[in-house]
């Protein structure tokens, strides 16, 4: 077309032209600047996508597994508990929503149990060195590449540390940005994520490497106060491995690409703050105590949580229903019901930290929730326990496993840690995934979902 119009300019007409690009040329200048630097300023302040490319969690041996008799009765024959505490526990293990098949560190398969520094540091070692040489297996990823490294580990932290046994085991290069999060609790590993994500943003064209999980053997509770043996019942050995890229070619065979974190801390309120405790009882006897207002704190963070996360995937229909009731009831001192938004329209998939059954209990009331939307919480609880911040990443793997993540589908993994805290990230499947190589629900996925005792 511009050949054709140019065709029929004639002498007098590419004068003129000239004539007005001669006093348009400043302008011209002008504009063509201001749109390079506008170009310029885009593509290097937008944000660099985060992949992540696979996960592997950790599957202890079989001789590891606790079922409720043998925990009974190992506690029993270690004399450390009374008939009152001994009743507790049995009552708390039936309610709990755990199986059969959950795990225990080797140190306390022994009566009495060993729980020294050298048992822990072999846990911490069969935990993140089982997830990770099965995530480098799969991803066929060389350890000298890793540009990143971010261990999260609340109750165990060591001199050297996690991070440092890790970079010593697989060799990894000096430069190496490596950060170990201790004291944060069961919603850690998204902290993880987003601290992985953030100095993905910074560092171009590299692989960072989070690791997950809790040590059991030095935090066993061996006394008789009853808000403290509540984790005894609850926490079992677990852990996994995420590999993250910002490497564009890494997209053609991520699983997901990174969307939202979204982080709350409720540190500033005393009770909040004080609701998950590490401390000693009156006889001395160091563990971790719960408070009875654990889960009214929990729906407090999580109303906080999704009041953030809420503008950033829901559709605008729930917004505005959400934005009118509550003018509503600011305006009007209507006795109106807060709406809540039905997040089933913006997640496809829910990863709700197994913290304990009571835990997805409250979620899936809060949130309306489907029995579908928390099958993989409640049988990641009943397989495995509560693995703490790595619980999620099992809970992944079930959906995996099932089948169930296509194309396009959104993950909503949301945890809860002690602080108090609750953090979400969502994530957008890329492809159609698959579940990856020695999967945790490898060889009993056709058993599950099971039917749970009420």
């Amino acid at each position: 077309m511009i050949s054709v119009e140019a065709s029929r300019l004639n002498i007098d007409d590419l004068r003129q032209l000239w004539v007005q690009l001669q006093y348009n040329l400043v302008s011209v200048v002008i504009c063509s600047a201001i749109l390079v630097f506008g170009l310029t300023v885009y593509i290097m302040t937008r944000p660099t996508p985060v992949y992540l490319v696979d996960y592997a969690c950790y599957r202890p041996p079989d001789e590891l597994k606790a079922p409720n008799e043998k925990f009974m009765t190992h506690s029993r024959l270690q004399g450390d508990f009374d008939e009152n505490s001994l009743e507790f526990q049995r009552k708390i293990l039936e309610r709990s929503g755990l199986g059969e098949e959950t795990y225990v560190p080797e140190a306390m398969h022994f009566i009495p149990p060993r729980p020294s520094m050298a048992a822990a540091r072999e846990e911490a070692e069969q935990v993140m060195y089982g997830a990770l040489d099965n995530l480098f297996s799969n991803t066929n990823v060389n350890p000298k590449d890793i540009g990143v490294l971010v261990v999260n580990c609340s109750l165990f932290n060591p001199t050297p540390s996690l991070s440092a046994m890790i970079i010593n085991k697989y060799k990894l290069r000096g430069n190496i940005m490596s950060f170990n999060l201790g004291g944060m609790g069961c919603s850690a590993g998204v902290i993880a994520i987003d601290l992985a994500k953030d100095m993905l943003q910074v560092n171009r064209n590299t692989y960072a490497v989070v690791v997950s999980t809790e040590n059991i053997t030095q935090n066993w509770y061996f006394g008789n106060k009853k808000s403290m043996l509540i984790p005894n019942c609850l926490f079992r050995v677990g852990g996994a491995a995420i590999l993250l890229s910002n490497k564009s070619r890494d997209r053609r065979r991520a699983k997901y690409k990174l969307v939202h974190v979204v982080r709350t801390h409720k540190g500033a309120d005393d009770k909040a703050f004080r609701c998950v405790y590490q401390e000693q009882d009156d006889d001395g006897k160091t563990g971790v105590s719960l408070s009875k207002d654990l889960m009214a704190i929990a729906g407090g963070a999580l109303k906080t949580n999704i009041t953030t996360l809420g503008p950033l995937v829901l559709p605008i229909s729930e917004q505005l229903l959400f934005f009118a009731t509550l003018m509503a009831k600011k305006l009007f001192n209507a006795k109106v019901k807060p709406y809540i938004p039905d997040f089933k329209l913006a997640f496809d998939h829910f990863c709700i930290h197994a913290g304990g059954r009571a835990v997805i209990d409250e979620l899936e009331k809060n949130l309306q929730l489907l029995p579908v939307h928390v099958e993989a919480s409640r049988m990641t609880l009943h397989r495995f326990g509560n693995t703490s911040s790595s619980s999620i990443w099992y809970e992944l793997a079930y959906i995996e496993s099932k089948g169930r993540m296509c194309r396009g589908n959104r993950v909503w993994q949301i945890a809860f840690g002690s602080g108090f805290k609750c953090n979400s990230a969502v994530w957008e499947a890329i492809r159609h995934v698959k579940p990856s190589r020695n999967s945790p629900w490898e060889d009993c996925i056709d058993r599950y979902p099971v039917k749970l005792l009420s």
